[in-house]
Parts: C-alpha cells; sequence; structure tokens
C-alpha cells in the first residue's frame, strides 16, 4: 500500500521573531497529533523541558507522540530517513534558520518523493519588522521571507499599540499580498490555523473561541460554520473565500462533487484548493476562521449561495 505524502509546514522568519516559541506552542497543543518537528540543532531552538519524555542521540521524544530531530547541515538525508524510522509520523514541522529563505526550503522539500508543502508561515516581530526590511544588509531577506508565506504571525503585538499593530498589517498586506496576517503575542495561534491546512482531513469544529486553543483567541478571532449546500461549486467557492477583504483566515469544507463523490475544499490565506476527501469523510460543513469584527456571515452565506446552481433565478 503506497503512502500519502507527509505534509510539512515550513516555520521561517528572521533571527528572534518568535520561532522557538511558536514550535513549542504547537508541541503543547497537538492534540494527537503525531507531530515530527525538524530544527536546525537542539540549542538553537530549545525544547521546552517538561516536554521532552526521553533523550536518544540527535531525536528528543516529546510527550503526546511527537519528536524533535535535529538535522544539523544535511536537512536533505534526515528528511528521506525519517519515514523509515519514524512511520508513526503523520506530519512535519520544519524550523528553518532565521536567515534562510523558507520559500527556497519548501522548493527543495518538494522534490523529495514522500512530502508535499502545507504551507510557508513565516513570524514577524511587530515592533522591529519594518525597520529590519529597509536595513541595508538585511532587508532583502526579511522581504524575500514575508513574501514566500501563506502565513504571516505577527508575533510580539503586546509591545506595540494598536496603531503600529495596524499600520505593520497594512504594511505586510503590500510586503507580501498572497498571505494571511495573524497579530499574536507570544506566538499563540492555534494550531488548526498553521497545520494540516491542505490535508484532507474532515474540518474540526472550533465551536467557541476557546476551541480555538489560545488563551488570547477570545479577543482574536472568530469562528463560524455553515451548512453545505449539497450542489455547491467548490471551485466557485473557493476563490469568493480567498479573495482580498473576506476576512478568512483559514476555511476547510466538505460537499459532494456530483458524481466523483465527496471532496474537500482548502482555503489558507488567499490560496485555495479543491482536493478528493479522505476515505470515509461524509462531513457536509463549512468551517471558516477569520479575525474578529473581520468576518462577514452575511458575505459568506452570501457565496455559498452564487455558489449553488440551484440558487433562485430571477423573474
Amino acid at each position: 500500500m503506497t503512502r500519502e505524502p507527509l505534509p510539512v509546514t515550513v516555520v521561517g522568519g528572521y533571527l528572534g521573531a518568535g520561532k522557538t516559541t511558536l514550535v513549542n506552542h504547537l508541541l503543547r497543543s497537538a492534540d494527537g497529533r503525531r507531530i515530527a518537528v525538524l530544527v536546525n540543532d537542539f540549542g538553537a531552538t530549545p525544547i521546552d523541558r517538561d516536554l521532552i519524555v526521553a533523550t536518544d542521540g540527535d531525536t528528543l521524544e516529546i510527550s503526546g507522540g511527537c519528536v524533535c530531530c535535529s538535522y544539523g547541515s544535511d536537512l536533505m538525508e534526515t528528511l528521506m530517513a525519517l519515514p523509515q524510522q519514524r512511520p508513526d509520523v503523520e506530519r512535519v514541522v520544519l524550523e528553518v534558520s532565521g536567515v534562510a529563505l523558507p520559500g527556497m526550503v519548501a522548493n527543495a522539500v518538494t522534490l523529495l518523493e514522500p512530502y508535499r508543502i502545507d504551507a510557508i508561515v513565516v513570524l514577524a516581530d511587530a515592533e522591529t519588522v519594518e525597520r529590519q526590511a529597509d536595513d541595508t544588509y538585511l532587508g532583502d531577506t526579511i522581504q524575500r521571507q514575508l513574501a514566500a508565506a501563506d502565513l504571516i504571525v505577527l508575533n510580539r503585538c503586546d509591545l506595540v499599540d494598536d496603531i503600529a499593530r495596524d499600520r505593520t498589517i497594512a504594511w505586510l498586506a503590500d510586503q507580501a499580498p498572497d498571505a494571511r496576517v495573524l497579530p499574536t503575542t507570544h506566538a499563540r495561534i492555534a494550531p488548526e490555523l498553521l497545520i494540516g491546512l491542505r490535508d484532507g482531513s474532515t474540518p474540526r469544529r472550533p465551536a467557541t473561541p476557546q476551541a480555538l486553543g489560545v488563551p488570547d483567541a477570545a479577543t482574536l478571532y472568530d469562528a463560524l460554520e455553515f451548512d453545505m449546500p449539497s450542489d455547491v461549486d467548490l471551485q466557485e467557492l473557493g476563490p469568493l473565500l480567498a479573495a482580498p477583504g473576506s476576512g478568512v483566515l483559514r476555511a476547510k469544507g466538505m460537499a459532494r462533487d456530483g458524481s466523483r463523490g465527496i471532496a474537500a475544499l482548502h482555503v489558507v490565506g488567499r490560496r485555495f484548493s479543491v482536493d478528493p476527501a479522505p476515505s470515509g469523510g461524509a462531513s457536509t460543513k463549512l468551517v471558516v476562521i477569520g479575525l474578529r469584527n473581520h468576518l462577514d456571515h452575511h458575505a459568506i452565506s452570501d457565496a455559498l449561495r452564487k455558489t449553488s446552481s440551484k440558487q433562485e433565478t430571477p423573474c
């Protein structure tokens, strides 16, 4: 039986942006997912000691069934060996160095048959990112990191006021027009917004803000759930949810795709895909997550109506 490619989330961002904090948060919030976290070395990304169950050379066993591996200077070799060494792993989070270009790393990973890129996540420091991007020596690296992102985690928003935060969000929209920006503090982002973005899995239902898995979710995010029309055209719905101004950070849903059975729609940033649903997928729900006060319930409902072939035709 041929194994499906392992999804890889590439995490990048300049030195000090909060990648280590994000990785530790993902491991704490794994919720049964068997994640392999690959880092340059354990010294550069110190995994919280209370998460570590055992140590074996360049591998840390993490509570909850996760694993952390150091790839040193040979990332490709580590990735090729991983499926044989850890066949239980379900997905990979790859943290690259602060001066690396995550887009180039992602392109290299796509050359390896056992893997596919799930998303590129780039962290940015709300207090310093604009200044860094204007620096003579750092600027090109910072700009190229941001431009490759599907999602930009604007971290350390507690260090700036609301006006400065909103100005930086607008600036990032110009720097990375294909990305969504997630403001946060201490890199506390719900795993549902970062991993599993295009894996075809049944969408989890974040029924309450707290279910998003972050302490400050109640003030940052809204989650809406809709019933999918039985005849909705996912290829038409996708670009409406991914369009600028939709307020959608992430959307996952399933619907019947004619005679081909159930298909899954995934929206992340301004990109979308429609893929065959996993075996046994039956839920025909659409779950949409966005920044609080930016999601328009009526607009999403209207998009569902417009992409349904049974919409009423005006007389």
